[in-house]
Formats: structure tokens, sequence, C-alpha cells
């Protein structure tokens, strides 16, 4: 750290725009970055007085994978304890196991959202894990339809039962929920049980696009349309016609991109910047926000009418930590899907190790675990993974309350104490053994010991959808 107690960074880069763009976004929050352009440089830093001083080092992997996990030993050798980020334009897989296994603490993706880079600077920094491993958030297997979808807890089946039935109809769907819950997992969910689902998907991050650049990507541009705009841009909106477009941290959008937004739901119709005459397209909009939007209406920061546009059908992710019951099949589940993965190979896990993560709070959510049984995955040298592959859990500490009175993600009080109804209870069985068994409905009777018309029948008088 330096003396005026800023952080310093070591970013490098032989590329001098994105390292100014990286060296702004860390300023934001206090950083101060130095830069070597290439590994013989880069080393030589670690001897100097800011290298002595160094919090964290940043790699733009522009080097070969040989020559980046190279470098990575060679930091690592020196300096056994230096937080070091690989930044990587792809993000296979394959390069996050290499770089991790050559000493890397974590691994992002480009474009680089500035909350994400933050945020993984500052977990690097204090030691734990919830960076964000973007290639696996991204890249980790092919999008899942609703049955596929791991979970059983009542809140989040329900949600799933609400987006399933909106899948089918052209309405826009606004999905809230934290930051790492699963909504753009969600979101791929509606678009492929849709009529668009062999249209394409396209995604557009708000939170990760300059201001000032939000309404060109969107909405595209004609040439001269603005200093700068030497060619014709054709919008992701425009790319999306006749498919779904999903909007990500919506709440981000800037006043004068919400105008148009609300343009396209009233009319149908896009007004690409520069653009003569507007051009007509059918796209589906699907938004998530990890605020409250309502909230963001109230405080004036976000368009009241634009707001009851998307609302038309509203989706609640609840967090990890409110659904733990799942944690257990969810684990499994990405552990398989990990395996999968190039340089990888399929583990099990101890029921030590799992009570150790369902102690655990997950402010990141999925997203988090996901990174944990990431990492774990790529340091295990066993065949299960055990309550010693996750000291940064271990050593946080951040343990759920046991108030709660659940057994296998099924509530059995009520808020007031009471017992819950009978019926009550019974519908959450189902719903847990339809999420257990993956909507497979002849296994679900079975394991239930009752026969599959007796199974429908009770979803018809509980009012279950074969979704949830």
């Amino acid at each position: 750290m330096t003396r005026n107690g800023q952080r310093l960074l070591l970013l490098i880069d032989d590329e001098p725009a994105q390292r100014r763009l990286v060296a702004a976004l860390a300023a934001r929050a206090g950083w101060r970055a130095i830069f070597a352009g290439d590994q013989d440089t880069a080393i030589a830093t670690l001897g100097t007085q800011d290298g002595m001083h160094l919090d964290a080092v940043l790699i733009d992997h522009w080097a070969t994978d040989a020559d980046a996990t190279h470098l990575i030993a060679g930091l690592r050798q020196q300096r056994p304890t230096l937080p070091i980020l690989v930044l990587t334009a792809n993000g296979s897989a394959q390069q996050a196991v290499a770089a991790m296994r050559s000493g890397a603490t974590d691994f992002l993706v480009k474009p680089l959202a500035p909350d994400r880079l933050l945020a993984a600077l500052d977990a690097a920094v204090g030691g734990n894990s919830a960076g964000e491993l973007r290639p696996l958030t991204e890249k980790l297997g092919a999008d899942l339809p609703f049955e596929e979808i791991v979970g059983s807890a009542t809140d989040f089946r329900a949600a799933l039962a609400i987006a399933a039935k909106a899948a089918r109809s052209r309405v826009p769907v606004l999905i809230e929920g934290e930051g790492g819950a699963g909504k753009e997992m969600v979101a791929r969910a509606i678009h492929a049980a849709s009529s668009r689902a062999r249209r394409a998907i396209v995604s557009i991050n708000c939170g990760a696009i300059p201001a000032n650049q939000v309404e060109s990507e969107m909405f595209g541009h004609e040439a001269g349309a603005f200093t700068g705009a030497f060619d014709r841009k054709i919008g992701k909106l425009q790319d999306a016609d006749g498919g779904t477009v999903f909007i990500d941290e919506v709440g981000e959008m800037p006043p004068e991109a919400q105008v148009r937004l609300l343009r396209l739901l009233e009319t149908g119709e896009i007004h690409p910047l520069g653009a003569r005459h507007p051009r007509e397209i059918d796209v589906r909009v699907v938004v998530a926000s990890n605020r409250r939007l309502a909230e963001e209406v109230e405080a004036g920061r976000f368009r009241e009418d634009l707001f009851y546009r998307l609302n038309t059908v509203q989706v609640a992710i609840p967090p990890l930590r409110d659904r733990i019951g799942d944690l257990p099949g969810l684990t499994r589940h990405l552990l398989a899907r990990i395996g999968r993965q190039p340089g990888l190979r399929p583990l099990g896990i101890t029921d030590d190790a799992l009570d150790l993560l369902s102690g655990y709070e997950w402010p990141g959510n999925v997203r988090q675990l996901q990174n944990a049984l990431f990492r774990a995955a790529v340091l295990c040298e066993g065949e299960m993974l055990t309550r010693s592959d996750f000291p940064q859990i271990a050593a946080m500490g951040h343990r759920r309350s046991s108030t709660a009175a659940e057994t296998g993600g099924v509530t059995l009080f009520r808020p007031d104490g009471h017992m819950r109804s009978l019926e009550e209870i019974e519908a959450d069985v189902i719903r847990l053994a339809i999420g257990h068994y993956r909507g497979r409905m002849t296994e679900v009777a079975r394991r239930l010991g009752i026969g599959r018309s007796t199974l429908y029948r009770k979803l018809g008088e509980l009012g279950i959808d074969s979704a949830a």
C-alpha cells in the first residue's frame, strides 16, 4: 500500500488503451496502478520500491498460455502471498485451470465490468474466494431448460413456475434478485421454452458498458452520428430481431436509453442514433435487476412508465441462503458439470464439506458457490472434495442462523411458531421431489410411493405447475 493509503496494483499489459481503462476503473476504489508491458519488466518491477509495496497483480492474457503460466509461476515464486488476477478475452475453462494451477488467485473475462473488477480485487486482497471466475459462470455447459434447473425450495420453484408460464407469451419479464442468484439462467430458460427458441438470445449488461455508449450499443448508430462514429453500427436489439434480448442491470440504464427502450415496447420500433427513420423489429424483452426497480422509481432514478411496461411479469429469485436446503443437490450438479471441463475430472464431496458449505451465508449466491467449487476442483489432488479444500470458506466463518426449522428444504413451521398445514407441507414435498428428480414424473411418483395418476391429481388439487 502506498504512503497516501492507496492500494497499489501492478498491471501487466502491452495495450496502452486497455491499461488506461483498467487503471481508471481501479482508481474509483482507491487503487493506483503501475504498469509493465512485458514479462521481464514485470519480474523486474517486484524488486523496485513500488514493487515491494504491491497489493495485487493483474495480468492481461496477451501472452501465449505457456508464457502466461511461466510469468504467473515466476511472480508466485518471488512473492508467494501476492494476489495475482488474470484477464482474458475468451475465458476458456482450460485457461482458468492452467492459470490457477500456476498460482493465479482469480480469473476475469473481458469486457470488464467495473463492479466485478473491484469485487475481485477486494476479494483477493481480503484473502477470500468471492471473486468472479467468470469463465465458469459463462462457459459452464449448455443452457438449462426449466425441468433441469436444480432447486426445490418453495419460493424458488414458485419463481420458476411463473417464469415457465411467462415463457409461452410475448410479454416483457422483469427478473429481480441479488447478484449471482441465477437471473440470467432463468432468462435463458424463458427463451428456450418460448416460440423464439430457434432464434438468438442476445445479452446486454448495462453495468458493463460506459453510460455514454449504452444507446449506441443497444440501438446502433449511423456513420457520423457523433464524434468518432466513422462507420454504421448495428445495435444488439436489432441483432436480436426475431429472438429475445436479455438486458441485465437494467437499473443502470441512462435516462436517454430508457426513453428509447420505452418507445420500442410501445411501438415495436427502434431509432438508431443519427438515423432519419425508425426501424421496426420483433424482439422479446427480458430484463434483470439486482436492485428493486420499484424503489429506483421512487428515488427518481428509473422511469415509472418504463417500469410498468417491464413489470408485466415479475420473477423474484431468492438468494441461496434462503434456499440452503438446495445446496447439497446443487453442489453435486455443479461438480458434475465442472468435471466435464477440459483439464478437470469428476469429483465427489464429503458430508463434512457439505456441512461446511451449508453453514455459510453465500453473499455471492450461486455464482460464488460455482467459483468456490471450481477453485477447489482445480487444486484437489484426491477423488473427493473435503472440508480442507475450502479454507477460505472455513476462515470467513459467516454462519447461517440456526433458527430456521427446515428439513431438506421443506419448512415445517410458520413464522408465528405454529405448524404449517399438512396440505402445504405435502405441496412442498411434491415440489421438492419434482426438483430433485428434475421433472421425471414417473420417478417422482415411484419415489413418493404413489401412482402417476394420483400424482397428477394432486398437482391439480394443490395448484402445482409441473415446472415447479
